[in-house]
């Protein structure tokens, strides 16, 4: 089972930018689908962007377009989503997944505790 730590949330104002890992731990990624979904209080997790295996191909929610980019480094076991341009809406906690399809949620099957996103205006 593939274990996942995040790291580089924090406070920062908006406009500014903020670039989260998420190493894991256990096995290989290179062959999953990677994720990260954000969680604002008294909200569901919702989808923000992912990567496929490859790193060929990323999908982003609409929100985030032109703003977050998601990239990853295999041989690091590592994903990094670099976050430009943030808004007081991006504060969330945002939980990296791998092994799913996309933007489903349900098909992640392994998920890390989260790293806290907080912007101010």
């Amino acid at each position: 089972q593939v274990q996942l730590v995040e790291s580089g949330g924090g406070l920062v104002q908006a406009g500014d930018s903020l670039r989260l890992s998420c190493v894991a731990c256990g096995r290989s990624i290179s062959a999953y689908t990677m994720g990260w979904f954000r969680q604002a209080p008294g909200t569901g997790r919702e989808f923000a962007a992912s990567i496929t295996s490859s790193g060929d191909s990323t999908y982003y929610e609409d929100s985030v377009k032109g703003r977050f980019t998601l990239s990853r480094d295999d041989a690091k076991n590592t994903v990094y989503l670099q976050m430009n341009s943030l808004k007081p809406e991006d504060a969330a906690v945002y939980h990296c997944a791998a092994g799913g399809i996309r933007s489903i949620r349900a098909t992640y099957d392994c998920w890390g505790q989260g790293t806290q996103v907080t912007v101010s205006s």
